[in-house]
């Protein structure tokens, strides 16, 4: 029987005033309203002003705070999510996903994938859709709003998004994949996990970030190929099936990429459409945009 601790804990709201006084993970309210805009009307180039007005903020405003969000400028920004910076991403897919591919690259591209060392469970264990795992989770601040993180004994299970101050649901998502887990609500006992997945400064190689793979055999093989794919890169459906010697299996690979329960560690939001498409992302289109953005950002300093 499936024990479950529900959460009940009010999110506050930001207001245009409150955002002066956040860190960056509370940016991303206003950056939210800003992205939209943007992949609306990124064709026609919009301008910084009509940028801010759509996100309800003056013009320089809008400019310091994707510069603290994300080390770009909101017309940085839009470049990053056109269809020519996407296919530049897709460049040199194939080596990036070769089987003997280790750290060709150096830089800030490297900094993320490097510092995740990860190990799967049993394929008896997902069978058993987590039966005797005792999952602890926890809500955090992230630089792409609130995240839920779950977590074993022995590392970071799940990380996925709150949307709209709802929790529950954000709890239900995790739960709904391996319903047969207790889950122990534990804010103190995963922050540390939570800041070493967003915070950069704590990507260290000496002592790398550990995740637990919790899927069958065929999606723990896509998950960990995605981990193949350095910050400031991206794959394909069809490069990831090549890369598992199953080049028939995009549809496979694409439903796995859409089940993986890791989100941003485990990047998946660095698979693309063979066009260089921002496609479909489990917590959201704008929110892998974000994401995309992001890291662009952090590629360039």
């Amino acid at each position: 029987m499936l024990r479950q601790t529900k959460p009940n804990v009010d999110i506050p709201m930001l207001d245009a005033a409150a955002t002066h006084e956040l860190a960056p993970e509370g940016d991303y309210a206003k950056v939210k309203l800003a992205i939209e805009f943007i992949s609306r009307n990124w064709k026609d180039q919009p301008s910084l002003d009509e940028i801010a007005v759509a996100a309800g903020l003056p013009g320089p405003y809008l400019t310091q705070l994707f510069r603290r969000w994300a080390g770009l400028t909101p017309k940085a920004f839009l470049q990053a999510l056109t269809l020519d910076h996407a296919r530049n991403l897709l460049r040199d897919q194939a080596s990036l996903l070769d089987a003997s591919y280790e750290v060709g690259l150096s830089g800030p591209g490297r900094l993320h994938d490097l510092f995740v060392t990860h190990e799967a469970m049993t394929p008896g264990d997902y069978k058993n859709r987590g039966a005797g795992l005792r999952l602890a989770y926890g809500f955090h601040a992230s630089p792409f709003g609130e995240a839920i993180v779950v977590a074993t004994p022995r590392g970071l299970a799940g990380l996925g998004f709150v949307d709209d101050g709802d929790r529950d649901s954000a709890l239900a998502d995790m739960v709904r994949r391996w319903p047969g887990a207790q889950y122990v609500h534990d804010d103190a006992g995963t922050e540390a996990l939570a800041r070493r997945s967003f915070d950069s400064t704590l990507w260290n190689a000496g002592q790398p970030l550990r995740v637990v793979l919790i899927g069958t055999d065929f999606e723990v093989r896509v998950w960990q190929t995605l981990l193949r794919i350095p910050m400031g890169r991206a794959a394909t459906y069809s490069g990831i099936a090549d890369a598992l010697g199953k080049p028939k299996a995009a549809r496979a690979v694409g439903a796995a990429v859409g089940r993986n329960p890791i989100s941003f560690v485990v990047p998946c939001h660095r698979v693309l459409g063979r066009s260089g498409a921002l496609t479909g992302y489990h917590w959201g289109l704008t929110r892998k945009q974000a994401i995309i953005g992001w890291e662009a950002g952090k590629c360039e300093a």
